[in-house]
């Protein structure tokens, strides 16, 4: 054959490689402080931000009406995460800046160029850029969003606190400071823990209706205009609830990743047992997604009748009836896996690997799958969904005797069953999935797992939303 007709193929470790190592990812953020810093010299200030060693801390805002229970969820995340909650009133009061301290006992309002400046200096301390950090209840207007934005102070998270007006009323009516420690505490919702505490408990400054009515006519009349900075980052939370359901929603949030705009290469592979849909939803993620079909076992075929080497070689195992060696379909496998449709436009694998041996093998050559989607479907709903199909032999039409029923009694009674939809031979395959899918879900532990057992729109859309959103991150120990 001339060399030059000769199928394209790409070492799969290039991809890998990029995507293990995030080299994408650590270019978007350079080019992002690079822009934020505006050095003179950026080729200096890259060398420099190359040497430090940059790790991916939580940059998180919360944010809410009076009463919502920002201060309580903003330190418990900082507690969970071990970040640095940061309130701005602290600040000013540290008197990091004179002049904002100047303009404060003045009577003047301090600009929103002051608070930025003043949010920055802190979120650059040692402290914050070591473990992240959790701001409290800033900014409040857009304006001073936008200021922050310009100094570079940009979240990943943005979680905004809701609840009706008279909810949030109720609530401070109740509210009362520690003295001492400045915690927050309700008479009913949150109670102090001990007498001690009690005893040291007083009203916020300026807590009365008059002042909160004020403070919410400020919330309504910014809200819009500064979550509009801050759309793509940002979630709402329904405050009235009981924390520990906050907390737990908030933090789901906080798992979630940003759309990285790096290339990306779907390689999927769907893992379930026989009837689990397999084959019909790779179908549709390829169609969909221009990605190619790799369904094992028709490769295996294909190969068969190709007249190959490797065809002489497997008949042997496919006429008796036992199971092709692993190396024989890996070397099927590699083949098409590495052709230039596959590296440039993405793979979905099925019917391939089966147990853990088959799935380390498959990654020592390189072939590793960046989603990976279990479709757990229970045993009657197989063998409803396999047991009760039927073939016309005449016209090669399929039906289910349940859910596509013959239209006439004369078809009904030519139809027949194939072999591999026999009872047995189904409870068979479904027995040999289950007694390698724990060593297969130990093995791909960032796996994701669909409930099968449901109408396939919706199986197609929860596969579908872990294919184009990227992987949570495993929450905190």
């Amino acid at each position: 054959m001339d060399k030059l007709k000769t199928p394209l193929r790409i070492p799969p470790e290039f991809s890998n490689y990029a995507e293990e190592k995030q080299i994408f990812e650590h270019y978007e953020r350079m080019l992002e402080a690079l822009l934020i810093e505006r050095p003179s010299d950026p080729l200096s200030f890259l060398a420099a931000y190359l040497e430090r060693a940059e790790n991916e801390v939580h940059r998180i805002i919360v944010y809410g009406p009076p009463a919502s229970g920002q201060h309580t969820i903003s330190k418990l995340i900082a507690r969970k995460l071990r970040a640095v909650h940061v309130q701005p009133r602290r600040i000013l009061d540290e008197g990091s800046s004179p002049q904002a301290k100047e303009w404060q006992e003045s009577g003047k309002e301090i600009t929103p160029s002051m608070w930025a400046e003043l949010i920055q200096c802190r979120l650059k301390q040692s402290d914050c850029t070591a473990k992240g950090w959790v701001l409290e209840g800033f900014p409040w207007t857009r304006l001073q969003a936008l200021e922050l934005q310009a100094k570079g102070v940009i979240p990943h998270h943005f979680v905004h606190l809701s609840a009706p007006d008279v909810v949030l009323i109720e609530r401070y009516a109740g509210k009362r400071i520690d003295s001492v420690t400045g915690d927050v505490y309700h008479l009913i919702f949150n109670p102090a823990p001990n007498a001690e505490i009690a005893d040291r408990l007083v009203k916020e400054a300026g807590g009365e209706e008059a002042n909160l009515m004020c403070k919410l006519e400020l919330y309504h009349r910014h809200s819009k205009d500064l979550l509009a900075c801050y759309g793509s980052v940002a979630k709402k939370f329904n405050a009235d609830q009981p924390l520990n359901d906050i907390l737990s929603q908030v933090q789901g949030f906080l798992c979630t990743r940003q759309r990285s705009v790096a290339p990306h290469t779907p390689r999927v592979l769907l893992l379930g047992p026989i009837g689990s849909g397999r084959s019909l939803h790779a179908a549709q993620l390829a169609r969909k997604y221009r990605l190619v079909d790799v369904d094992c076992s028709q490769l295996i075929k294909q190969t068969l009748v190709s007249g190959s080497k490797m065809a002489e070689q497997m008949k042997p195992f496919y006429e008796k009836k036992m199971l092709i060696p692993d190396d024989m379909v890996m070397q099927c496998l590699t083949k098409r896996l590495s052709q230039l449709d596959c590296t440039s436009r993405g793979w979905v694998l099925h019917g391939y690997p089966l147990n853990r041996d088959q799935a380390e093998l498959l990654a020592n050559v390189g072939y590793k799958p960046n989603r990976v989607i279990f479709m757990n479907v229970l045993e009657d709903t197989v063998k409803e969904r396999l047991t009760l199909r039927r073939l016309d032999p005449v016209t090669g039409q399929r039906y289910h005797m349940l859910l596509k029923p013959p239209l006439s009694q004369e078809i009904s009674e030519r139809l027949v069953t194939h072999p591999h939809d026999t009872e047995e031979h189904v409870t068979e395959a479904y027995g040999a999935y289950q007694a390698y899918i724990e060593e297969l879900m130990d093995y791909y532990k960032s796996a994701q797992h669909v409930n099968a057992d449901q109408d396939p729109l919706t199986v197609a859309e929860c596969i579908e939303s872990i294919l184009v959103n990227p992987l949570p991150k495993q929450p905190a120990a």
